[in-house]
């Protein structure tokens, strides 16, 4: 037999054949990590469900509320999470529940991220508004890398509910409307929780929809076309289910889990101490074109009983509370509602100070009066113009002199008088902004605040926008914002000259010596609140002598147009 040769290339095995292509048959570690996460969910600290009001876009205090928009805020007014709260409470006890308030925890998106890790959330339900768009949305990819089902609400959803699906695919569902009831039908679908509703929820939903039956396959399995008021993905398609119709009895909601918020942090300007809301009512029947009431509650108006809100004071004054603001679209929309809350006040002797807003046309001198007596301090209203064809067109219903009348009448009762203005409502010209400031001055005001005019999608005031083309170019939704900046248009009044004419405004009105020794009153009356309202008057003077962003933004504008 011959000896083989050696031949040192043949050895070499990169020599031999061609390399072959077989069919891709890529290794897949998926199911492994999904049950690693399952199993790394038996922490002592997950929970099932984490309601979040996230952190902000800028390390700033963000307003954001199931009722309201959103906005950046110059006051250092932190607002009450009490919207989770109050769903806390419908979940609860079925459901463990976590409700962050990253805003009030001044917490970082890197601090949040931690929370998740150790919280380990099966469903995360998040607040989203216009001008925070993107970055509820960052909250919502974390959550959902995580593992998390996960669900929005809010002013801005509502009416944009597919065009919010379809660019965030890390989100999970959208609760149109009013959300109280739709998230725990939801979750009670989903976990096949619906007999472990305590009677108190049982009887909510079956007072609210005489037709209501929880929504299941024959086989027992959730059928999610059958959840009122939901918006969710069937494979590649976005599903929207019928509307959930308001809730009619506010008062069978159980009361908000006011305990699971970090309450000492909630302050407002004016205020020594802690603060928090009580929604008192929901909805308003006022017409007004630019308010988001048209998207939230529309012309419903639903109040809760003066004992009912009792039962909730009681519980905050406990909960070492004493100061509330009483949280609605419109607190005095029932005179009777107001007269004996207020009577039960007085007679239960539970000296809280309290604070509410309200309209010049929904208030009489006896009412004032007695609001005054049972500890109200300060109303603010919503006075929008100075001009009664603004005011005409914006169909707000009042004019200024009924607002000057009020307002005189709220002073005489000891009340201080906080006003809203909005600069460049349709119809606005430089002489009728000239009318509104000098209107501001004469009326008997200790703090004044103007916006610039928002078209919130959803709104009559955003489809007048749009039919007219008004918006200007270029605009992103985080854009809308009536504090930040303005997305508005006109022919005669651009972007730019809003923004001058807001901080204009504000200025002719702020810097006179009656607003200035008020200013300086508030900062000797309290020295606890010293710090606070030194950085709030240094906001507004740094905000109101700054161009910057504007004469940034016409140059974007104007880029964009060429």
């Amino acid at each position: 037999m011959a000896k083989e040769t050696f031949d040192p290339i043949r050895e070499n095995r990169g020599s031999r054949a061609a390399l072959k292509v077989p069919m891709a048959n890529f290794p897949n570690a998926d199911e492994i990590v999904r049950q690693g996460l399952l199993e790394d969910s038996q922490s002592v600290e997950t929970v099932d469900i984490m309601l979040v009001n996230p952190p902000s876009p800028d390390g700033g205090i963000w307003i954001r509320s199931q009722h309201r928009v959103g906005r950046r805020t110059r006051e250092n007014m932190i607002w009450p999470q009490v919207s989770l709260a109050q769903m806390a409470a419908l979940l609860h006890p079925t459901y463990k529940v976590k409700v962050v308030d990253a805003i009030a925890e001044r917490m970082s998106w890197s601090e949040f991220s931690a929370l998740l890790d150790r919280h380990k959330p099966r469903y995360y339900l998040t607040q989203v508004t216009a001008p925070t768009l993107e970055n509820d949305m960052y909250g919502v990819f974390l959550a959902k890398a995580r593992g998390a089902y996960t669900i929005a609400f809010g002013t801005h959803v509502t009416p944009i509910p597919r065009e919010t699906m379809r660019p965030y695919p890390s989100l999970d569902f959208i609760l149109l409307g009013e959300p109280d009831l739709t998230i725990r039908d939801l979750l009670d679908c989903l976990e096949g929780k619906f007999d472990k509703r305590p009677a108190n929820i049982q009887k909510l939903f079956a007072d609210h929809d005489p037709t209501y039956k929880p929504s299941l396959n024959e086989d027992g399995t959730a059928n999610l076309s059958g959840v009122k008021g939901l918006v969710w993905r069937r494979g590649d398609e976005i599903v929207m289910n019928g509307t959930r119709s308001f809730i009619h009895n506010l008062s069978d909601m159980p009361l908000p889990m006011h305990e699971l918020l970090p309450l000492q942090k909630y302050r407002m300007p004016l205020l020594k101490g802690p603060f928090t809301f009580i929604v008192t009512s929901r909805g308003c029947p006022a017409a007004c074109t630019y308010c988001i009431k048209h998207v939230s509650y529309q012309f419903s108006a639903r109040v809760r009983s003066p004992e009912n809100i009792m039962q909730e004071l009681w519980k905050l004054k406990n909960l070492g509370i004493n100061n509330i603001h009483m949280y609605a679209d419109l607190f005095t929309v029932n005179r009777d509602q107001v007269v004996g809350l207020c009577q039960l006040m007085i007679e239960q002797k539970i000296n809280i100070k309290w604070t509410c807003n309200s309209r010049v046309d929904y208030v009489d001198e006896e009412m004032l009066a007695l609001m005054g007596k049972a500890g109200c301090w300060l109303i603010s209203w919503g006075i929008e113009s100075g001009n009664e064809q603004i005011l005409k067109h914006a169909r707000k219903g009042v004019y200024p002199e009924k607002a000057a009348n009020s307002l005189r009448a709220a002073k005489k009762a000891g009340i201080k008088n906080w006003g809203y203005f909005i600069i460049g409502l349709p119809g606005e010209t430089e002489t009728t902004i000239r009318e509104t400031i000098e209107f501001a001055k004469k009326l008997p005001l200790d703090i004044a605040l103007f916006h610039v005019a928002a078209p919130y999608p959803g709104t009559p005031f955003f489809f007048e926008v749009v039919k007219n083309g008004w918006f200007r170019a270029g605009t992103r939704w985080e854009q809308v914002d009536m504090d930040k900046g303005t997305v508005l248009d006109y022919p005669d009044l651009p972007a730019e000259r809003l923004l001058y004419w807001q901080k204009r405004a504000f200025r002719e009105w702020a810097f006179r010596p009656g607003p200035i020794m008020t200013y300086l009153k508030m900062l000797m009356s309290d020295t606890s609140t010293l710090s606070s309202a030194v950085n709030v008057g240094l906001q507004h003077l740094n905000w109101s002598s700054s161009e910057s962003e504007s004469k940034e933004r016409f140059a974007i504008a104007r880029a964009s147009k060429a």
